[in-house]
């Protein structure tokens, strides 16, 4: 039986932190040159779309890909998030869901981005996550992964204003990842190492399904 308390505490802690995430967030991408980059990249090979934002948060990034020129729409597990989101973003498409049971239709979608929203998924579960990813891409769609680099976990007990979360941040080798997204089908086509001299780094890595 799989054991989905981890949902439960991953969606509570972020509906606790909302309001105060989106507020630190909100104009994290003017001073981020790289992850612009990497998010405009991935707006040009998505073809347009339309582009499922998977673990979408506030909405920040749902909404960048839009002003790309590019149909996008959120999913995120949390629904004090969605609500955020709707909020300032009334334009575009929120929904509450959670990855590990994706409730789009197979091959409906031009690209997939899950940007450092896999952190939080056990590794058992990940697998079964990038399955759904590779359900809903269309022939020739690209996902896009952001997530933090290491190897080991951490209990995330406080954050984004000191409010009390509990969740487990996982940190894995870029290899390892890109080794998950191959048995799910994907074609692994770049990967970038962000900031890699640092003890917190990160890798974004293209998959494409053939």
């Amino acid at each position: 039986m799989i054991d989905d308390g981890w949902l439960a505490d991953t969606r509570t802690s972020y509906d606790t932190v909302a309001e105060s995430y989106a507020d630190l967030l909100r104009d994290a991408l003017v001073d981020a040159p790289y992850e612009r980059a990497v998010l405009g990249l991935f707006a040009e090979l998505a073809g347009g779309g339309p582009v499922a934002d998977v673990g979408c948060g506030p909405g920040r990034l749902t909404a960048y890909l839009s002003g790309l020129g590019v149909d996008a729409f959120g999913i995120d597990l949390s629904p004090a998030m969605v609500d955020v989101a709707r909020r300032e973003h009334p334009g575009l498409r929120f929904e509450v869901g959670s990855m590990t049971d994706l409730a789009l239709a197979d091959a409906s979608v031009g690209g997939v981005l899950a940007w450092f929203s896999l952190i939080h998924v056990p590794d058992a579960e990940v697998p079964g996550v990038l399955a759904h990813f590779h359900r809903v891409l269309r022939p020739g769609g690209v996902a896009l992964l952001g997530f933090h680099v290491g190897d080991g976990s951490r209990l995330k007990t406080e954050g984004y204003g000191g409010h009390p979360m509990h969740v487990h941040v996982h940190r894995r080798p870029a290899e390892r990842v890109a080794g998950w997204l191959a048995d799910a089908g994907f074609t692994v086509e770049a990967q970038l190492l962000h900031r890699p001299d640092e003890i917190r780094h990160g890798a974004f890595l293209y998959a494409r399904r053939p």
